[in-house]
């Protein structure tokens, strides 16, 4: 087994223990509603994570990780591949159309395919490394200005515009809900929408609200500070995060 470099001292905050509360919080929320707890799969979210914390929730049988920066990613994932070849790496943030043929190289699933030159971005990178990620199309179900996501009104013809280009690799949709609202008509808007398109993934809920989102259909939680704690104030190589006071704690 490849040694990787104590670059970070160990987490301080208890991430095998806070998994295993996760697990069971996402197992009871899924019974309550009906549901498999194995239809819903716990995505950690690692991002201004150092790579200890996510080797730390490896050895604790976490599996999918999301990250909301290309290069960070880059830095952190490709060398854990080799000794955990099940992990599974979603890109989950806002994604730059110059960023995007790293993150066809390195990513096992896209969940933020959410404007048309991010498509044709993402179709040349796939032509030129000869792979394409599984994708998720980011619905922008409150309609901000300031949050990425193709807007309520354009997103019946940019589902089947996606879905008519990539194909079977456009696996369903994702959401991130206002703030300040109450976000299960937002799940509940997505989950419908979904059906309507035929598509079986939803990635929907966070820390503050998976359990609400598994009610309403989700199949991808998307959990970060109540596994890893709050973010620390830089990214694990010493930069500020761009935009961070104005990020969503996942």
């Amino acid at each position: 087994m490849t040694t990787h470099p104590a670059a970070h001292p160990p987490s301080p905050f208890p991430i095998t223990t806070a998994l295993a509360d996760i697990r069971a919080r996402i197992v009871a929320s899924a019974r309550s509603a009906g549901r498999a707890p194995d239809a819903v799969t716990l995505v950690a979210v690692s991002k201004f994570h150092p790579q200890s914390s996510v080797v730390e929730a490896l050895r604790a049988g976490q599996t999918v990780f999301g990250e909301n920066r290309v290069q960070e990613a880059a830095e952190k994932f490709p060398a854990l591949r080799q000794d955990w070849p099940a992990m599974r790496l979603h890109i989950i943030g806002g994604l730059q159309t110059n960023k995007a043929l790293e993150a066809v190289r390195i990513a096992d699933m896209i969940e933020s395919l959410d404007r048309p030159a991010l498509a044709d971005a993402l179709a040349r990178a796939a032509d030129r490394t000869g792979r394409l990620p599984d994708l998720l199309v980011q619905v922008n179900t409150g309609d901000e200005s300031q949050k990425s996501g193709i807007p309520r009104a354009q997103a019946d013809s940019f589902i089947t515009t996606c879905r008519q280009r990539f194909g079977h690799a456009v696996r369903g949709l994702m959401c991130i809900p206002p703030a300040d609202e109450d976000p299960t008509p937002h799940f509940r808007y997505l989950a419908d929408l979904a059906q309507t398109h035929g598509l079986a993934l939803l990635s929907m809920g966070m820390s503050a609200d998976f359990e609400a989102a598994i009610a309403a259909g989700a199949t991808h939680v998307r959990v970060g500070s109540a596994i890893f704690g709050h973010r620390p104030a830089s990214a694990p190589n010493g930069a500020i995060p761009p935009a961070r006071l104005a990020a969503p704690e996942s």
